[in-house]
């Protein structure tokens, strides 16, 4: 279960979900298992074949569709939504069909399982047409408020404190394999106040070039960059960094490149400015890395959203041309990889504000030295 907001934050979120569902003409919003369902009730779903589903009428009470063996887990929000249990023998799909009626337009959750969509097709089929949740909830979810914010700075705090640990070194690396230095990471995100971690990459030497490396047994030593990149969710929140470290004297080739890697990331930070357009953020990053004869190594997009998820909109990628607005949260991460070699990325979660792009992250950026 998520932490829990206030009664009226939900109201509120329910709210303007209402009043986006009317500006698209969505008759009914259904949310399952995903984040969605957390953010408008406070009640995260178990992955469960068992149908858990928030009935959202454009006109009407809100409905928790719950199996009875998970009721006892919700925390109801008198107001917000009525909790409907159901039990082993009765069909769920055709209990949520009961409440929303027969709906011109029906938006669904991305990560609802398809089982139920095909239930659903079964019981509305043509009369009904579907549309992704994102219609109604994109615009809610990836303008965080105040509290969310506070959220995410405590969460990137936390995976400060543990990237700093990296770079005192704290955290000791020679002879160890990706493997242990990813679970030593893990647990000091969980001692620094996580909840749970969603990720720990660890990536020595050409491992590195791959960006989503899968820690496994190989040996660091003398001469490895080692990169790592960690989150995990604390308060319902998402944090997300990456910082490089060397083992040993810094190769010169090496050197040049992350000197390239920090100027472009800096550059894609101040971009993040309200009003610029998301790819903006992209091609200033993307720039640098051009001009300093890396382009082709730079081989995805400058960042993600985060928020209850740790990937979700806004992207900063070519062809995404919507504005940043205050609230946004995101990653910025350019990285360079050269196959067979070496692999280096490094990234801060970023806030657009009035004021301008606030980082969440202040651990060094630059290439730490370890001996």
């Amino acid at each position: 279960m998520s932490t829990l907001a206030s009664t009226t934050t939900y109201l509120d979120r329910i709210r303007r979900a209402r009043g986006a569902m009317a500006d698209h003409d969505v008759d009914v919003l259904l949310v399952s298992v995903g984040s969605d369902l957390p953010y408008l009730s406070g009640y995260e779903a178990m992955p469960l074949e068992r149908l858990t589903m928030l009935v959202v009428p454009r006109d009407g009470e809100a409905t928790m569709v719950i199996p009875r063996l998970e009721a006892p887990r919700v925390v109801e929000q008198p107001g917000v939504f009525s909790l409907q249990p159901w039990n082993e023998t009765d069909d769920p799909v055709a209990l949520v069909c009961e409440l929303a009626g027969r709906p011109d337009v029906a938006a669904i959750g991305d990560t609802m399982w398809a089982r139920f969509l095909v239930e659903l097709l079964g019981h509305w089929g043509s009369t009904t047409r579907f549309v992704r949740s994102t219609t109604v909830m994109n615009e809610l979810r990836m303008r965080k408020d105040a509290a969310e914010i506070a959220a995410l700075q405590a969460a990137g705090a936390a995976a400060d404190r543990v990237a700093a640990q990296l770079q005192a070194g704290d955290i000791p690396l020679e002879g160890r394999t990706e493997a242990q230095v990813s679970a030593d990471i893990s647990a000091r995100l969980i001692a620094e106040g996580h909840d749970v971690v969603n990720f720990a990459i660890v990536a020595a030497g050409a491992n590195a070039a791959s960006p989503h490396h899968h820690a496994g047994d190989r040996v660091i030593r003398t001469g490895d960059i080692v990169l790592t990149d960690f989150g995990g969710t604390m308060a319902g929140y998402c944090s997300d960094i990456t910082r490089c470290v060397f083992l040993g004297e810094i190769d010169p080739e090496v050197a040049d490149a992350y000197a390239v890697l920090h100027e472009a990331q800096a550059a894609g930070v101040a971009a993040g400015v309200v009003g610029v357009p998301c790819e903006e953020v992209d091609r200033a990053a993307r720039r640098v890395i051009a001009a300093g004869g890396y382009g082709e190594y730079f081989i995805h997009r400058t960042g993600h959203g985060i928020g209850m998820e740790a990937h979700e909109d806004p992207y900063m990628v070519e062809g995404n041309s919507m504005p940043i607005e205050p609230g946004h949260a995101f990653s910025v991460e350019p990285g360079i990889y050269v196959a067979g070699k070496w692999g280096m990325r490094l990234e801060d979660i970023v806030v657009a504000t009035a004021d301008g792009p606030m980082a969440l992250n202040s651990s060094n950026h630059a290439l730490v030295a370890l001996t």
